[in-house]
């Protein structure tokens, strides 16, 4: 399957044929693709400022985290770009946990090679 544009839960082939895209980039885009509201707000802010590295501050990001930490009741926040990100820090806390917790001697915890 080629896609060549999507709107809302349809997406077209080259050819113009209309299909509905029930994978929704795996969960990526379930409230649809080019939804109206996203667009307006990524066109603002992408014009005031596009991106900034986590090794400086922006005005947004406290907005941001106080936002989720209030919604899902948690002390703070670490936003992850990919699931390998994601995935790289869990490791990391676990083992850190081991450590602290479980009292594992350091350097004990081995990851799979």
């Amino acid at each position: 399957m080629v896609f060549s544009k999507a709107k809302d839960v349809h997406v077209w082939d080259p050819e113009g044929r209309k299909y509905l895209d029930f994978l929704s980039a795996y969960s990526a885009v379930n409230q649809g693709h080019c939804h109206e509201k996203i667009l307006n707000a990524l066109s603002q802010q992408a014009q005031q400022l596009t991106l900034s590295s986590r090794a400086f501050h922006n005005d947004k990001f406290p907005i941001f985290a106080q936002h989720l930490t209030s919604m899902f009741g948690y002390e703070m926040i670490l936003p992850m770009n990919t699931g390998a990100e994601g995935v790289e820090t869990a490791l990391k806390l676990a083992r850190k946990w081991g450590y602290e917790k479980k009292h594992i001697p350091k350097n004990e915890i081995k990851g799979s090679d």
